[in-house]
């Protein structure tokens, strides 16, 4: 039997002492945020994460791609059947994982086609020419609507919002991931902007229409233009509740408090 594209078995996870956003306490022993979280997504699909802020929604995002903040202290994490959980971000990103970043950070110096060049040698070594990743970057820009003088700013340095959520689909269109992480995709975004950003994943997902996709979101909005397969309500670091994508639409409309199964 096959085994599922991507798997959370159970996982519970803690702030890392002394990371960024932790919580101190007396004895200094790591904060709790995840609960026993469990999802499975096959090939193809889409899922989404919803729920209130500070339910540990980034949290889950930033821990499947192994960020140093936290630490899993139990359950697993299984990409293509491998127990990937103790993997270190740039293996489980050459393995074909990516997220796409809320907040992506600025690369002073570096020019988006140096940034994707170098991410695209590590994912796939010797497989384009520099002349040949430019052409297909540029097939991709006119896809998502850039500018073609967009691959040589640096990257993310001084970028909008929308430029840098942009930047991020033009990474994963060109990377060709097998599961993407999206995380606040829909974060200080107008709804033109938004649509657009929809109509970028759609783009991606026909291109690749085996590419698993999780997204994060605090709102349905996302879902009125790409509609998930399944959607996961987050509460208190646990999935309280999973149904289809009206789901998201009745959080929406009733608000969180009441989706507790």
């Amino acid at each position: 039997m096959t085994a599922p594209l991507f798997e959370i078995q159970d996982l519970r996870v803690a702030s890392a002492v002394g990371s960024p956003g932790a919580q101190p306490t007396s004895s200094q022993e790591p904060v709790e945020i995840l609960k026993g979280v469990s999802l499975t997504i096959a090939r193809g699909e889409i899922h989404a994460i919803v729920g209130p802020n500070g339910s540990g929604k980034s949290t889950l995002a930033s821990t499947l791609l192994g960020s140093p903040n936290y630490v899993v202290t139990s359950g697993r994490i299984l990409f293509k059947g491998d127990d990937i959980t103790t993997w270190s971000p740039d293996v489980r990103a050459k393995a074909g994982l990516f997220l796409a970043f809320q907040c992506p950070q600025q690369i002073a110096g570096v020019s988006v086609l140096n940034f994707v060049r170098q991410a695209l040698a590590a994912r796939k070594p010797s497989e384009m020419s520099i002349m040949e990743l430019r052409r297909h970057l540029m097939d991709w820009m006119t896809k998502l609507d850039l500018s073609p003088n967009f691959l040589e700013r640096h990257a993310n340095e001084g970028f909008s919002d929308y430029e840098m959520k942009r930047n991020e689909l033009l990474q994963m269109a060109v990377l060709e991931p097998e599961m993407a992480i999206v995380d606040e995709t829909d974060s200080d975004l107008d709804i033109d902007a938004l649509k657009s950003m929809a109509s970028g994943l759609q783009a991606i997902k026909q291109n690749q229409p085996e590419l698993g996709l999780l997204m994060v979101s605090h709102h349905q909005r996302p879902f009125d233009h790409l509609e998930p397969d399944a959607v996961h309500v987050l509460a208190d670091g646990r999935i309280v509740k999973s149904a289809g994508p009206e789901l998201a639409f009745q959080a929406e409309s009733k608000g969180f408090e009441g989706l507790h199964s």
